[in-house]
Formats: structure tokens, C-alpha cells, sequence
């Protein structure tokens, strides 16, 4: 009976350690359980982080490979611009023909210097200041007010021309320096764009200029008469205020061209004229029927000069021009237009309305008396 007792009691206790063997395996077990779930959670955020940190990282990278291309492209424009400035400043020269203050001027060829009409107020007594800072008397070969470029001579200079370019390769926000020189002979630059350029422009000065240039950049007192030049440091054309009300404006390499051409040769350009002075009217009801269609305005003759195309011709006061060669004006701006590319000697065809009747005049066009 005792044995018996003895050997329930063991059996209790083995049972008693498998059970407790059983539950120590399975918290251990529970245990791993968590440590690999825990452990894998670290691994993901680790891993999101990583991501994070790398795109940052990369981001970063990117930026400063942007910001060093950035800065190089910068220092590469600036040292082109620089070395521009430098090779075409030497021509740059001061010009000293009016009172208050010198004009910019470039030397276009060996001898000649090209600047703005509205800088020399003198025919005499002109004075230009060159890039070596030596100053050098000068000669007045001609002027052009409607393009407000002047020419002059001098002795001495630089033996070679600046490069030219083609203004026609400008484009709309290119990069452009202007370039001038102050009363004492230094150097001054302008930088900015190209704000405006469109095709052939009449001033309202009646010059007629390749293109019409537009600059967006500060051309202080004293840049009108210096170069505008490009990108590429070619000169591109003279810069000016003395064309659009102010503004600043660039003649262009082509229109200079032909206009210095023409001031070395004569003096002054040739231009055909016709002698009249005219005012828009509105044409009379009972004379429509006879004239084109829609013709409502034509131009009343107010003055005929003596001696002129015109009265050559036969024009008189009264009579109302409503047709220029096959073509109806209701302006006089159109009247301009005409003349601006006709030549001296050329015959121009008008049609006018006199005492109530259509007649036709033929005009020999001439050039104005100097």
C-alpha cells in the first residue's frame, strides 16, 4: 500500500516536470516568435529609412551636380564676355562734340569712327579720346539723322576693323553687352537681352533700318554711339536713345553698313523727295463712285515747294491724292512708305482728284537742295 502510494506520488511529480518542460518549450517557442516578428519589423523600417536616406542623398548629389553645371556655364559666359569686352573695347573710343558730356563711338575701319548724330552738336573742334587713352583731333564726314548715325575721320587708330556679325542671328532674350567709354577713357559695360526685334522699321524720323532691335538693358548717358555686341563677342551693331523716344535701341551691323558707305562718299544720304506738304481729308459723296472701292480719306496738297518734283510735275494746291503707284493712301505715313524705297530719278505714278475730276501725274522723284 505504501508502494503503491509512493509510486502515485512520483508519477504526479514526473507529470508535474513534463508539464512545466512542456510550458518552458512553449514560451521559449513564443519567445522566438516575437524576437523574429520584432526583428523583421526593424528590418522593414530600416529599410524604408534607407530608402529615404538614399533618395535624399541622391537628390542632393543631383543638386550639386546641377549647381556645379550651373556655375560653370556662368563662368564660361562671363569669361567670353569678359575676353569680348577686352579685344572690342580697345576700338571703343570717347567722342567729344557737344558740351555736357562725350559720346561712346567704335572704330568701324582704320580712320573712321561711327557714333550717333545726336552726340555731335559741332562740326568743328572734335575731339576723340581712343582706347589707348590718347585723344586725337577728328573730322566730321557726315551725319544721318534719320538713322542717328554720324562718321567721322581721324589720323590715327587702330589698323584693324572689330569683328562684325550678323545681327539677323539675334533672337528674343539672347544675351548681349553693351560697351562704352566715359570722359575719362574707362571702359563701361552694359549687359541684359534682346527685349524686342522684329523686321524692317521706319522711324518715326522717316530712317529705314533693317531690323528694329529692342534692348532690355540700362544704357546709361554716354553708351549711345558704342557696340552692341553678342555671345560670341562679334559686334552686332551701335546702340542708341536718340531713335525711339528714349528708349534703347540698336542699329543694325547692315544699316550701318550702308549708311557709313554712303556718308564717306557724299556727305550725306540721298534721299528722293516730292516737295509737298499734305493733310488726310475725307473724300466727297458724289466723287466715290469714281475712285476704288472703300476709298473714303485722301491727301489734300496744303504746299508746293518751288522748284520741286512735284510742281515739276504739275501738282497744285488742292488737289486731293488718294493713289500711289496703283495703291490707295489715306495716310501720309503710306506716302513715306513709297518714297522710302523708291530711288532718285525713279518716276512715281499718283492719282489725284482736281476740280472734281480724276487725273494722273507722273513725278520724277529728285533730292532735296543742301
Amino acid at each position: 500500500m505504501a508502494l503503491q502510494k509512493r509510486f502515485s506520488h512520483e508519477s504526479e511529480r514526473v507529470r508535474g516536470l513534463l508539464i512545466d518542460h512542456n510550458l518552458t518549450g512553449h514560451l521559449l517557442q513564443s519567445s522566438q516568435e516575437a524576437c523574429r516578428v520584432n526583428l523583421s519589423s526593424h528590418l522593414a523600417m530600416w529599410r524604408m529609412r534607407l530608402s529615404w536616406l538614399s533618395s535624399i542623398l541622391f537628390s542632393q548629389f543631383q543638386k550639386g551636380v546641377l549647381l556645379d553645371m550651373v556655375n560653370s556655364i556662368l563662368e564660361t559666359i562671363s569669361s567670353e564676355f569678359a575676353s569680348a569686352a577686352e579685344k572690342v573695347g580697345s576700338r571703343v573710343v570717347a567722342v567729344h562734340a557737344r558740351r555736357w558730356m562725350p559720346t561712346s563711338g567704335i572704330e568701324w575701319k582704320k580712320g573712321v569712327v561711327v557714333t550717333v548724330h545726336h552726340g555731335v552738336q559741332r562740326d568743328e573742334e572734335i575731339n576723340v579720346l581712343l582706347g589707348s587713352g590718347r585723344a586725337v583731333s577728328a573730322k566730321l564726314a557726315g551725319r544721318d539723322p534719320s538713322t542717328d548715325i554720324a562718321v567721322l575721320r581721324i589720323e590715327e587708330g587702330s589698323s584693324s576693323a572689330p569683328q562684325l556679325g550678323d545681327s539677323t542671328s539675334l533672337r528674343l532674350g539672347h544675351l548681349v553687352l553693351a560697351l562704352g567709354r566715359t570722359r575719362r577713357g574707362d571702359l563701361v559695360a552694359s549687359s541684359g537681352i534682346i527685349g524686342g526685334i522684329s523686321g524692317e522699321w521706319r522711324n518715326r524720323r522717316g530712317g529705314h533700318l533693317d531690323q528694329h532691335i529692342r534692348l532690355d538693358l540700362a544704357l546709361y548717358p554716354g553708351f549711345s554711339g558704342g557696340p552692341l555686341l553678342n555671345a560670341r563677342g562679334e559686334v552686332v551693331g551701335i546702340n542708341t536713345r536718340g531713335l525711339a523716344h528714349g528708349r534703347a535701341v540698336t542699329v543694325p551691323v547692315a544699316t550701318v553698313n550702308r549708311v557709313v558707305e554712303e556718308l564717306l562718299k557724299k556727305g550725306h544720304i540721298a534721299r528722293p523727295y516730292l516737295g509737298i506738304a499734305m493733310q488726310p481729308v475725307k473724300v466727297p459723296k458724289n466723287m466715290r463712285a469714281k475712285l476704288p472701292a472703300d476709298t473714303r480719306v485722301g491727301l489734300l496738297v496744303v504746299h508746293v515747294d518751288n522748284g520741286a518734283p512735284a510742281e515739276n510735275a504739275g501738282v497744285l494746291l488742292g488737289d486731293v491724292l488718294f493713289e500711289v503707284g496703283g495703291q490707295t493712301v489715306e495716310h501720309v505715313d503710306a506716302l513715306q512708305d513709297s518714297l522710302a524705297i523708291a530711288q532718285i530719278g525713279d518716276v512715281l505714278q499718283i492719282r489725284v482728284i482736281r476740280a472734281g475730276e480724276i487725273k494722273p501725274v507722273s513725278i520724277t522723284l529728285g533730292e532735296r537742295a543742301r
